[in-house]
């Protein structure tokens, strides 16, 4: 995993990749990253959730 620190129209951003060939980075600025991190527990759980192996 990558993480840069960018820029768009002036405002801060954070770029994360896979690596260094990713064509698609997932980017978002300050009001998101503060959401994000207001909201961390509940994205932890919905990962942990999620990535169970699904039942046949």
């Amino acid at each position: 995993m990558i993480a840069e620190r960018s820029e768009f129209k002036g405002r801060p951003m954070i770029v994360l990749k896979r690596n260094d060939e990713e064509k698609f980075p997932f980017s978002f600025g300050l009001t998101k990253a503060k959401m994000i991190l207001d909201h961390i527990e509940d994205i932890r759980k919905f990962v942990a959730e999620e990535n169970k192996p699904k039942a046949a």
